[in-house]
C-alpha cells in the first residue's frame, strides 16, 4: 500500500465464529509496532469506538450463516479497499460447516423451542464465497507472526510471505518424527499448508488440518493410503471434516468416501 499522508484505517469485523483469532491480533507481540502506522477505528473486540468507513483495510473473522451475515458483508466489502479474512472460519466455513452435511430444521429443533425466532441459512460458508477476497490467512486461530507479516507487507506495498508448503516441512524443521511413518498415525500433515508449527505432530498426534489445505493438496490420495494400510473409514471421514472440513479439497475427500460408503454421513 503506498505510503499516504494519513495513516491507513484499520478495521476488524465478526462474522459466525468464536473471537479466537481476533484474539490473536490483540496477543501480536508487533501489533503495538503496527498500530503507531494505521489507525484501528473499528474494532469491537478492543473498543466500543466506532468509526464509519470507508476504511483501508479491512480484516473478517467468522463465516457466513445467517441472511444478515450475507447482507453485511457485501456492505464490509464495499467500505475496504483490501479485504483480508482471517482464520478457518472465514476461510472455509469453520467447524460450524458441519451442518452443510445435515438437516438445518432439525439441528434447530433439538435445540429451540420455537423455530419462527431463528433466522439462519441452510450452511456456513466461506467469506470468498460471497464477496471478492484480497487474501486468505488461515488457521485455527491464525499465527500472529503471519497477521504481523501481512498487515507489514500490505503497509509496504508488496507481496505477503506466507508458507505455501504443508505441515511436513514444519514437522522436518523442529525435528520431529514423523508419526505417520513411525506410529501409522492418520495425519493430515502433508496435505495441511504450514503455520501451526507442528504442534499435534510434536505431542505425537495427527495433523488435524486446522491451516487447511496446501497448494495441490490430494486429500482422495492420502486417506485411500491410510485406508489400505487399515485405518476405518468412517474414521478418516471424521478426520477431514473438521475444522476446514468444508474447504474444497477436505470436502472432496469427504464426498468421496461417503459416496462410496465407505463412511458414515
Amino acid at each position: 500500500m503506498p505510503a499516504a499522508s494519513a495513516p491507513p484505517r484499520l478495521a476488524v469485523f465478526k462474522f459466525a465464529s468464536c473471537d479466537g483469532c481476533q484474539l490473536q491480533l490483540l496477543d501480536a507481540a508487533g501489533l503495538l509496532e503496527i498500530a503507531e502506522r494505521v489507525q484501528i477505528v473499528h474494532f469491537l473486540e478492543a473498543t466500543s469506538r466506532i468509526e464509519p468507513g470507508p476504511y483501508d483495510i479491512g480484516l473478517v473473522e467468522g463465516s457466513i450463516s445467517t441472511p444478515h451475515d450475507a447482507e453485511r458483508i457485501r456492505e464490509v466489502r464495499r467500505q475496504c479497499r483490501f479485504l483480508i479474512t482471517i482464520g478457518a472460519c472465514a476461510t472455509s466455513g469453520g467447524i460450524q460447516a458441519l451442518r452443510n452435511w445435515g438437516r438445518l430444521d432439525e439441528f434447530i429443533g433439538a435445540v429451540y423451542a420455537s423455530k419462527p425466532y431463528v433466522d439462519s441459512l441452510a450452511t456456513s460458508t466461506a467469506i470468498a464465497d460471497h464477496v471478492p477476497v484480497d487474501f486468505e490467512l488461515r488457521g485455527c486461530p491464525i499465527d500472529t507472526g503471519q497477521l504481523v507479516e501481512l498487515i507489514t507487507a500490505l503497509l509496504l506495498g508488496r507481496k505477503p510471505r506466507v508458507p505455501a508448503h504443508s505441515v511436513c516441512v514444519e514437522c522436518k524443521a523442529r525435528g520431529t518424527v514423523c508419526v505417520a511413518v513411525a506410529k501409522g498415525v492418520p495425519c493430515l500433515g502433508p496435505v495441511t499448508q504450514a503455520g501451526c508449527h507442528a504442534i499435534c505432530p510434536a505431542h505425537d498426534r495427527e495433523c488435524f488440518g486446522c491451516f487447511g489445505p496446501a497448494e495441490a493438496a490430494n486429500l482422495v490420495s492420502l486417506t485411500g493410503f491410510y485406508e489400505r494400510r487399515g485405518t476405518p473409514a468412517d474414521s478418516l471421514l471424521r478426520l477431514v471434516r473438521g475444522i476446514n472440513g468444508y474447504a474444497p479439497a477436505f470436502r472432496a475427500a469427504g464426498d468421496e468416501l461417503e459416496a462410496a460408503g465407505r463412511g458414515d454421513p
